[in-house]
């Protein structure tokens, strides 16, 4: 599903050149559960960028779904994260004027999908997530894992191909945390394929397979059959 090869990321800075991500290979299949680690500017946020096609690399192959997505203008990659990228942030990045099944809608919009298809999608997902008594309420109605549920919700309503989520527990309390990990675990078991970036070592141990990123490459490649739950 995902392939990178010789992905390379460069920037200027001062007049120097840094390079971010120094020759990385790395493939993820079809419904693996992966955790994306590393310290601070280890490189972890510039692959993630990548991977979620937020940012392009300076050098390499980057296939997505058997599609080079390397190379695309933003444009394209506008579309491809719409279509094959549901993303989850730590700070949830609802709009707070929209109501929950408003918030979960948006995504859908750019597709051309009818209102009441919309509607009927956003309501499907939010059931999933175990809300769908909220439907009508705003987001500073919710409790922080409330909201963490409907950003869930959103990234996961049009069936993207990876579900990629950004440390989406750092805001959560112990509890709500592991709330949102089971209902992880659930999403992976129904045959979603999840990204999670996250320098919290728990958070890592419920996925599959750890990534850990040192100076621009995978520094370890470490398989967890089952994972924590």
């Amino acid at each position: 599903m995902i392939s990178l090869r010789g992905i390379e990321k460069r920037y200027e800075m001062g007049g120097e050149i840094v390079k971010a991500l120094d020759s990385v290979d790395l493939d993820i299949g079809q419904n693996e559960y992966v955790a994306l680690t590393g310290a601070s500017g280890s490189g972890k946020t510039t692959l993630m960028n990548i991977i979620g096609c937020l940012d392009t690399p300076t050098a390499g192959n980057y296939q997505l779904n058997g599609r080079d997505v390397s190379s695309l203008d933003e444009s394209s990659l506008a579309s491809v994260r719409n279509q094959d990228i549901g993303f989850v942030f730590q700070s949830f990045h609802l709009l707070p004027r929209l109501t929950v099944v408003q918030n979960v809608m948006q995504p859908l919009v750019y597709r051309g999908i009818r209102v009441a298809q919309r509607k009927e999608m956003a309501i499907e997902a939010l059931v999933r997530v175990g809300l769908g008594n909220r439907l009508n309420h705003l987001p500073n109605q919710l409790s922080g894992g409330q909201r963490q549920r409907v950003a869930i919700a959103r990234a996961m309503v049009g069936s993207p191909a990876i579900l990629l989520a950004d440390e989406p527990t750092g805001n959560l309390d112990l509890r709500t945390t592991a709330e949102i990990m089971e209902l992880f675990h659930s999403l992976h078991a129904s045959g979603n394929t999840l990204v999670v970036v996250t320098h919290e070592p728990d958070i890592a141990a419920h996925c599959h397979r750890t990534l850990r990123v040192s100076e621009g490459k995978i520094a370890e490649d470490i398989s967890r059959p089952g994972g924590s739950k």
